[in-house]
């Protein structure tokens, strides 16, 4: 994967996704550092710490395909605030996780790079699992 100045359309589209894909990551980090501190118990604040950790790899990983393909760092800001109820919380994030798994397999499908098309298959994979683990959390305490 190397930059290329002569780049297709259909690869700026691409691009702008892998930078939407690089905020989604690096807003997911914020918000459940946020949401890890309103847990009512240790055992879901370890479990979305554990998420948090998958979001850092993924937010590393876009990151780096970002720049492999443009030549350039990105530059992340938080695209949406995390709500600051915890329940709330959970929702939000079960909802953001669902609609990643497809954004994700949308991406590798669009991707002609191997190790863009499999790491975007692997997060689609880590991002529904973190979406049955929230659900779990919600249903958790009614």
């Amino acid at each position: 994967m190397y930059f290329n100045s002569y780049l297709r359309p259909a690869d700026s589209a691409l691009i702008a996704d892998i930078a939407k894909a690089v905020n989604g990551e690096y807003s997911a980090i914020a918000c459940y550092e946020q949401l890890a501190k309103l847990a009512p118990e240790e055992e879901a604040r370890k479990r979305i710490l554990e998420i948090r950790n998958d979001e850092i790899r993924h937010f590393q990983v876009t990151s780096k395909i970002y720049t492999g393909l443009t030549g350039r760092k990105p530059a992340p800001h938080i695209t949406e605030p995390c709500p600051s109820d915890y329940r709330a919380g959970l929702e939000f994030a079960f909802k953001d996780e669902q609609e990643t798994v497809d954004f994700y397999l949308n991406i590798a499908e669009k991707s002609v790079d191997p190790y863009g098309k499999d790491q975007f298959r692997r997060a689609a994979a880590d991002e529904q699992n973190h979406a049955v683990w929230f659900l779990y959390l919600l249903t958790r305490h009614r």
